[in-house]
């Protein structure tokens, strides 16, 4: 009997650890689709001939739909399945993937994009809510450290994927590639992903009979708001950062296309570090002294950006980004794993495309007034800083709101 619950028990941990890895292929594949954008961005900003203020609506655009299918996201795959909405974000990502790599015109670029945004929306929050279902509370912040280090890996991978691809065989037909290896992911997350019958373990607190069973109800919790906030300030500036740091540095710091995607993978080095740190501290961490490495984070994230805006190398603004993705590390785990230990399951998905979509929201406007921002300022990248130290800010005060906010629902 009891080398039967070892293999029952064997078989259970294969199954969760199989999941992961799908989920991260998944969406490092996302990652990819979306990261190449940043150097794709060079080429096809000559070859369309946009302006700065145009190449921040393209970068955008796809934000605009990623944004909108947040919540929705969440929902569906509350009411359907998480299977069901990551088999549908993948093939429905990587077919405007491939469309891209056929854009004509700055209009018919910006439409795939946004419907590529819309594609991918739904994958974290079903992704999250699969993730809640199958692993116990004491896992999840590792869990989601795991596949959301994908971002970490790809940072480093895709600078120099991007900048080589597109030095030999162009930008189109490199987005014609990534759309085919989607339609073959799509395929495994059939054969292999299933919908657990119920969540592992559950998120309940004693005396409390009246849990919320919808995310309208679920917003009546101020720390869902002060997660929302902090979700949009992080999210600028890491947006900020990765969709126009290309084009600074090879526009003002003088860089090379191919010198720059070697130089580009530096941070994404640290970003994996401290991705796995989160996720490790973040299960360790008593409930409620979490948020106090956040006001931290915070706070180190803005000194270092106006350092490294005002860097005197090459070398020292890089050793600045790599700093910065250590603290943003922390910042990022903790939004989705304070939700998947502090929401039930039932409605996890809704939660997460909630707080997400402060993210997505971020990432819309961000590129879009930085590019503003540098036309207006013939150039000038000094503004566009001092707008993301301002969002570094707002995220350090949106974790000290927290310290006297009930986490629990």
């Amino acid at each position: 009997m009891t080398g039967e619950r070892v293999l029952a028990k064997s078989k259970v941990l294969e199954g969760k650890y199989f999941i992961l890895a799908l989920l991260f292929a998944g969406w490092s594949l996302g990652n990819l689709d979306r990261f190449v954008m940043n150097y794709a961005v060079i080429s096809i900003s000559k070859d369309l001939q946009l302006s700065a203020t145009s190449t921040g609506f393209l970068l955008s655009s796809f934000f605009a739909g990623y944004a909108l299918m947040q919540i929705p996201g969440g929902w569906l795959a509350d009411r359907y399945g998480s299977r069901k909405v990551l088999i549908t974000a993948i093939i429905m990502w990587s077919i405007f993937t491939a469309l891209t790599g056929a854009a004509w015109s700055f209009a018919s670029i910006l439409i795939i994009r946004f419907f590529f945004g819309v594609g991918e929306g739904g994958y974290v929050p079903a992704g999250s809510k699969l993730i809640a279902q199958t692993f116990p509370l004491s896992e999840r912040g590792r869990a989601m450290s795991i596949v959301l280090s994908s971002g970490a890996f790809l940072g480093i991978i895709t600078p120099i994927f991007a900048t080589t691809m597109m030095a030999t065989i162009g930008w189109r037909m490199m987005f014609w590639i990534i759309g085919g290896i989607g339609v073959l992911l799509a395929a495994l997350f059939w054969l292999y992903i299933k919908d657990p019958k119920e969540a592992v373990e559950d998120v309940r607190e004693e005396g409390n009979s009246q849990q919320p069973t919808s995310l309208l109800q679920l917003l009546k919790y101020p720390f869902v708001w002060s997660l929302f906030i902090a979700s949009l300030s992080v999210n600028a500036i890491n947006w900020g950062l990765l969709s126009w740091m290309p084009t600074y540095l090879v526009n003002v710091r003088g860089l090379e296309l191919f010198e720059l995607g070697w130089i580009a993978a530096i941070p994404g080095l640290s970003a994996i570090i401290g991705t796995f740190g989160a996720g490790y501290l973040l299960d360790k961490l008593p409930k409620g002294k979490d948020y106090f490495y956040g006001i931290i984070s915070a706070a180190f994230v803005g000194i270092l950006l106006y350092l490294m805006f005002n860097a005197g190398s090459v070398t020292e603004f890089m050793t600045y980004q790599t700093i910065i993705m250590i603290f943003g590390a922390f910042i990022i785990i903790f939004l989705p794993t304070n939700v998947l230990k502090t929401v039930p399951s039932q409605i996890v998905g809704s939660a997460m495309g909630f707080v997400s979509f402060g993210g997505q929201l971020a990432g819309f406007i961000t590129p879009i007034a930085i590019g503003f921002i540098v036309e207006l300022s013939d150039g000038s990248f000094d503004a566009a800083f001092w707008l993301l130290i301002g969002f570094a800010i707002v995220c350090m005060l949106s974790f000290i709101t927290l310290a006297g906010i009930k986490r629990t629902v």
